[in-house]
């Protein structure tokens, strides 16, 4: 059983920076694809991120692209989500994914693991 931990979240004014970390304790996330997703109150969980394992992919959602990046450092064992340009509707808890197949989506059943969520607030 993989177990996913997130951290990074908190508080950020609009226009501002943050950035995520999810890691794996004990284990590496070398060879899953990592997705991350969002949940904002009252919302379906919407996936945000994803990068593959192996020869590096990404996908992003529409809403965030130009202003969030993810990447992964395998030898930290953390695959990472820097978000720039905060908008107040990102605000949401957080939650990043692992699949085993490698692959990676946009879409939540594509996702054999599930971290507990970070919470993010954008607000002035």
């Amino acid at each position: 059983q993989l177990q996913l931990v997130e951290s990074g979240g908190g508080l950020v004014q609009p226009g501002g920076s943050l950035r995520l970390s999810c890691a794996a304790p004990g284990s590496t996330l070398e060879y899953y694809a990592v997705g991350w997703f969002r949940q904002a109150p009252g919302k379906e969980r919407e996936g945000v991120s994803c990068i593959t394992a192996g020869v590096v992919s990404t996908s992003y959602a529409d809403s965030v692209k130009g202003r969030f990046t993810i990447s992964r450092d395998n030898a930290k064992r953390t695959v990472y989500l820097q978000m720039n340009s905060l908008k107040p509707e990102d605000t949401a808890i957080y939650y990043c994914a692992a699949d085993v197949t490698g692959r990676g989506s946009l879409k939540r059943s594509s996702y054999d693991y599930w971290g507990q969520g970070t919470q993010v607030t954008v607000s002035a």
